[in-house]
């Protein structure tokens, strides 16, 4: 007989990332000695690969969740409509930063044949695309329509 794993062992890979997105944020809160700060392309980056990150891991829960348990599964798929449409809102925001100059100076000085991904500040897009090819599969485009609300957004 095998013993089950006690809730505080279990996934700890997803909690470690959720404990790192927390410390992340508690540094980026602006205090006395801390000013605010705008955020970075660096910063949209490192999101965004773990937004995609997220997405991968709702389909396939989505996946597995919805032959038992079709309303909840469902709710998943929902989710990862929704976590799309944030994903796709970092991507738009990471193209309207500045860039940072001495990395573009780097990556304009880049050889992309040299580099299976490509220049450096392309990687966020070939991520997106994956990520956008993969949600489109399983979505129509009407699903993913930002949603109005009474107050006109």
């Amino acid at each position: 007989m095998t013993s089950r794993t006690p809730p505080d062992d279990a996934h700890p890979y997803l909690r470690a990332a959720s404990a790192g997105v927390r410390h992340h944020t508690r540094a980026l809160t602006p205090s006395a000695a801390n000013p605010p700060r705008p955020g970075d392309r660096l910063h949209l980056d490192v999101l965004h690969a773990h937004l995609a990150a997220l997405l991968q891991l709702l389909d396939r829960l989505a996946d597995s969740t919805r032959p038992p348990h079709p309303a909840a599964g469902r709710h998943l798929a929902t989710a990862h409509t929704h976590l799309w449409q944030a994903t796709s809102e970092v991507h738009a925001a990471f193209h309207l930063l500045p860039g940072n100059t001495v990395a573009d100076a780097e990556a304009s000085t880049c050889h992309p044949e040299q580099l299976p991904e490509g220049p450096p500040v392309l990687t966020i897009c070939q991520r997106h695309l994956a990520a956008g090819h993969s949600i489109r599969r399983k979505t129509t485009p009407a699903d993913l329509r930002p949603h109005t609300t009474a107050c006109g957004r």
